[in-house]
């Protein structure tokens, strides 16, 4: 069902690299991402295919990008091809000198990781003392700047029952949008997913009242990426695609120019230096099977497959080696039970 098909994305994930200055329990890199590193000429000839191929937008992660020296260089040469380049940081060194700096660059937007509204959670869940209070002061130091910022939180059983308390205190600091990311199964979170991840039931629960939040806080976007709240009948967004926007809307880009669907599938699909990424876009079998869901399982009866198609693909994937099994975090029980 190949419903919707773009000559190139809109949007490339490109890490130029893995090193970062915190461990934290989730982290999707550590455990499945590639440790050689491309040269500052080699993302150079990458940013340059991309502009050939009229990609829009560059997001920055890692990895913390700020750890890589030729950051801010890279990105003026981006933006120079026509690239719109933001960023996600853990926001640790981010300091007034480093938000004149991404000023200057020229990123369109940052975000900043902040995984709870308690410091002391906020700490342990990014294993870094004072990360917390580091991630506030750049969020102040962007402001200062005049850079857009958002704010993104991975949900777990650490934070799904008072994430709604970091509403106030984003908005101290002029966030426009709040990202309540599902948790991903991969790297360290797969090896911590029985202590951090939720039951289907508490997914279920939580984007209820995730909804009823947004509902009360309209002066500030808050955003989700879960194909599955679908099942929610007060959900009734109609995204530009169905089910997971991986090899529709998005590519990802690791630290060595091997491309993936998402940085949250190991799956490689070819190597942006060494591939014809125009071919690989329209050829790639990986990306016709993502794009071309079959439904399976309990997603066979579903009757809102149509605009889920399955749900998350990389989790899916991690959990049963297979595209179109249904993502795990489905609460559905059989027959059209929401």
């Amino acid at each position: 069902m190949n419903n919707f098909f773009l000559n190139a994305p809109l949007t490339i994930n490109i890490s130029l690299s893995y090193r970062c200055n915190f461990t934290c329990h989730h982290c999707y890199s550590r455990e499945i991402s590639p440790t050689e590193e491309l040269t500052f000429d080699d993302f150079k000839k990458i940013s340059q295919i991309l502009s050939d191929w009229k990609v829009p937008f560059l997001n920055i992660g890692g990895g913390e990008p700020l750890l890589v020296s030729w950051l801010f260089d890279f990105v003026k040469f981006s933006n120079q091809k026509g690239l719109h380049c933001s960023m996600n940081s853990n926001g640790y060194l981010l300091d007034k000198e480093k938000a004149k700096e991404i000023k200057k660059a020229g990123f369109t937007s940052v975000g900043i990781s902040i995984d709870s509204p308690k410091e002391e959670v906020h700490d342990s869940f990014r294993n870094k003392k004072g990360s917390f209070k580091r991630a506030l002061s750049a969020l102040e130091n962007l402001a200062e700047e005049n850079v857009k910022t958002t704010v993104s939180m991975v949900i777990s059983k650490l934070n799904k029952d008072d994430f709604e308390e970091i509403v106030p205190i984003v908005e101290n600091y002029k966030v426009k949008q709040l990202y309540l990311h599902n948790y991903k199964c991969s790297g360290m979170g797969y090896k911590n997913m029985e202590k951090l991840d939720l039951t289907p039931q508490e997914w279920k629960e939580f984007y209820k009242k995730a909804l009823e939040v947004r509902k009360n806080n309209p002066h500030i976007t808050i955003s989700f990426d879960d194909p599955i709240m679908h099942l929610l009948p007060e959900y009734n967004e109609r995204p530009l695609v169905r089910g997971s926007t991986c090899g529709k809307l998005s590519l990802n880009i690791h630290s060595n120019g091997d491309i993936t669907p998402c940085g949250f599938m190991s799956v490689k699909i070819g190597n942006i230096l060494k591939d014809d990424i125009i071919k690989l876009w329209k050829e790639s079998p990986v990306l016709n099977t993502l794009r071309n869901p079959v439904p399976q399982g309990k997603c066979t009866s579903c009757s809102i497959y149509e605009n889920c198609l399955g749900g998350c693909k990389a989790r899916a994937f991690i959990m049963a080696g297979d595209f179109n099994n249904p993502d795990p975090h489905c609460w559905k029980e059989g027959g059209d039970n929401r």
